[in-house]
């Protein structure tokens, strides 16, 4: 091993997610805190631009073809070429890509595997560590009889947990002209996949009980044209605003009102450190990650999944109620800056690094 650790970041993934964006962020903060990092990545990966203009290594030959076999040999050459301290796996992919020896190949490391979801550990089965992005997750991981760590030690002391944090940067609200909003419209803002899990048609309906809203829909997915119809069909298309993948989230948050996380599925939610974070009030329906960090009234408001009458009116008491409204916005802030921001989360994945490293 070398005296300076030298993670082995593995991203195969080439998506515009939340885990694609978060695990960027991380080895963004693991850079500017001295942590020597090589990325692998796909050349096709939309993050590349901004990890290279950072300055971290990146290697993108090795998961460039889409045979299983040829990117495990690849990735074997790597690993032997650079002898890394650590390899961190991001998501399945990712650990499915690496060689079954991979955890003694040229010298021992630990080779970490990262949850931001309820996964099968079958895939993660050359991994000696998993983390798990929410506390629930890792309790279920350990839980899990089908994973063991590949080097025998017992599975429930190479288990962790680390939260994500927020990458939305102080901005400028968006100017209400560039998604034709009227100025004096109350407007309810969603980041998120236009996807089924995302709970976004029983937001579409809750758009006809209220009129003085316009809703800014962030984000791409395969209900955006099944969206786009309902919203007609309901008769509020044209205060629905589908504004596709943004890079401003700072700007949208400040030009909102309310942001709103509807899910069905949702085990963290990083859109609630973005709210958090940008003092902006949240309204959401009570997955298993809002319903384990929402305390209604105090942080955000909370309502059953899929119960209209519910959503709309938390919506309503937070744009009625001035009180409310400040008193979740503080302390949303106060949630974020004790556990969740970029610091604290990065302090944590070094305490990984470290302990995951004193235990090989």
């Amino acid at each position: 091993m070398r005296d300076v650790p030298h993670i082995l970041q593995v991203m195969a993934a080439r998506g515009h997610g939340g885990a694609e964006l978060y695990s960027t962020d991380v080895m963004l903060g693991l850079h500017k805190a001295g942590v020597r990092q090589t990325v692998v990545l796909h050349p096709d990966n939309p993050r590349l631009k901004e990890l290279e203009d950072a300055g971290l290594a990146l290697e993108t030959e090795a998961l460039k073809s889409p045979l299983a076999l040829w990117r495990k040999w690849r990735m074997t050459q790597l690993i032997r070429r650079l002898e890394p301290s650590i390899i961190h796996c991001w998501m399945r992919r990712a650990a499915t890509s690496i060689p079954a020896n991979a955890s003694h190949l040229s010298g021992d490391r630990p080779v970490i595997g990262w949850f931001g979801n309820y996964r099968d550990l079958k895939p993660y089965a050359h991994c000696t560590h998993l983390v798990g992005c929410t506390p629930d997750i890792a309790e279920r991981m350990r839980a899990d009889p089908d994973w063991h760590p590949v080097d025998n030690a017992t599975a429930k002391d190479r288990i962790f947990s680390a939260p994500t944090f927020s990458s939305v940067t102080p901005e400028p609200p968006l100017p209400r002209s560039e998604l034709d909003t009227p100025q004096d419209a109350r407007v309810l803002l969603t980041l998120s996949r236009l996807h089924e899990a995302k709970g976004l048609e029983t937001l579409i309906s809750a758009m006809q009980q209220l009129p003085d809203c316009y809703l800014w829909m962030a984000g791409e997915g395969p209900l955006r044209a099944a969206l786009e119809e309902q919203a007609k069909q309901e008769g509020v298309i044209n205060r629905i605003r589908f504004a596709g993948w943004r890079t401003d989230r700072g700007a949208l948050l400040a030009a909102s009102d309310i942001c709103v996380l509807p899910s069905r599925y949702e085990p963290f939610g990083t859109v609630i450190l973005d709210a958090w974070s940008t003092k902006t009030p949240l309204v959401a329906c009570a997955a298993a990650g809002p319903r384990a960090y929402i305390r209604t009234g105090e942080n955000g408001m909370l309502t059953p999944i899929d119960d209209l009458a519910a959503l709309v009116s938390a919506i309503r008491s937070v744009l009625d109620d001035s009180t409310l409204r400040d008193r979740i916005v503080a302390g949303g802030l106060a949630d974020y800056e004790h556990g969740f921001t970029p610091q604290v989360v990065i302090n944590r994945w070094r305490a990984i690094y470290d302990t995951c490293l004193a235990s090989v």
